[in-house]
């Protein structure tokens, strides 16, 4: 009789944790309210399952975390999760809103590093959008149009976009978050002996000549002494920058920054530092803050030169030839 016993409490048992368990996923995986009305939910890009349903029942969209993790775990549905911002409303049960999340966002993430060019930029939004090959050249022309006179404005930063975002509501945000950013920099900038174009076309090149934030005032102070002696900037990047704006369209696969040749150092153009002295016409690239931070406030060096060699270590040299003794150490040239 005890044999018999023993497996039958276990059923009992087994059967009465189905049960509760049943009822504990029914309850949790019910709608939260009978409001219909739609929330913009941010899922922020490397959040976790448990993270993203904290976050929905912190905002009222799901009525327990643990059902929303059990669910997309054993679904198998974890890592389809897209980045981005969706529309939930407390109306949608547990599965609704798991469904939500697995179509494509109503809002797409954009990164735009620092350092490109306008005709960099673009492609950067148009695949990040998502933007469709028949409707992509209408959206670069129009940025392209937009943006004629605000290289080096357009500030690199992660936005979100509406997957319909206009190009012109593109540069608009990326100019107002410019002028945002610099708003910390106001009373650098009245100090400053430069105009604020100006400011942005010595950071453009900063931000292309360097590598880390460490170097950049320093690189930013070298270009001051040179402009200080009337010496040429002798940067690399802008000769790149007026190399590829001959050669290269936007849309087309192009390299926007061609290793230079000796006879593209002679390339008979304003942009051209190694011919024209002082600073070229306009920026050369949209710089980030640290380098138009070093702009407005270059380290006080009596370095001249400067140099990186094959690891990306920066070498710098007070006279010419320092410097020479720099290249034929560094590069073997």
């Amino acid at each position: 009789m005890k044999k018999l016993l023993i497996p039958l409490v276990l059923l009992i048992l087994i059967l009465g944790l189905c049960i509760l368990g049943f009822l504990w996923w029914n309850k949790n995986s019910q709608k939260v309210s009978d409001d219909t009305r739609q929330v913009d939910f941010l899922v922020v890009k490397g959040r976790s399952a448990s993270q993203i349903g904290e976050s929905l029942y912190q905002e009222n969209l799901i009525k327990d975390p643990l059902a929303f993790k059990i669910y997309v775990q054993v679904s198998g549905k974890t890592a389809k999760f897209q980045s981005g911002q969706f529309r939930i409303s407390p109306s949608y049960s547990l599965l609704e809103v798991v469904d939500t999340l697995m179509r494509p966002p109503a809002e797409l993430w954009v990164t735009i590093p620092e350092g490109l060019r306008r005709e960099e930029v673009i492609e950067r939004f148009i695949k990040a959008l998502e933007i469709k090959e028949a409707e992509a050249e209408a959206f670069r022309e129009e940025f392209l149009s937009e943006s004629e006179s605000l290289e080096g404005f357009l500030f690199p930063d992660t936005y979100l976009f509406p997957r319909t975002v206009s190009a012109k509501t593109v540069v608009s945000r990326m100019r107002s978050t410019f002028d945002l950013k610099m708003k910390v920099l106001e009373k650098d900038l009245e100090a400053s002996e430069f105009t604020l174009d100006e400011i942005v076309i010595l950071a453009s090149i900063v931000e292309r000549e360097t590598r880390t934030d460490e170097e950049r005032p320093v690189v930013a102070g070298i270009l001051m002494n040179r402009l200080d002696i009337d010496m040429g900037l002798q940067a690399d990047a802008t000769v790149q920058y007026a190399v590829a704006s001959g050669s290269c369209r936007a849309g087309e696969e192009c390299n926007w920054w061609p290793i230079l040749t000796k006879d593209d150092l002679s390339i008979n153009s304003p942009y051209n530092t190694y011919r024209f002295r002082g600073l070229p016409p306009d920026p050369i690239a949209n710089p980030g803050l640290s380098s138009i931070k070093a702009a407005l406030i270059p380290e006080e060096t009596d370095y001249l030169y400067y140099l990186h060699d094959s690891d990306g270590s920066i070498h710098y040299a007070e006279t010419l030839a320092e410097h020479n003794e720099n290249v034929r150490r560094y590069i073997g040239k």
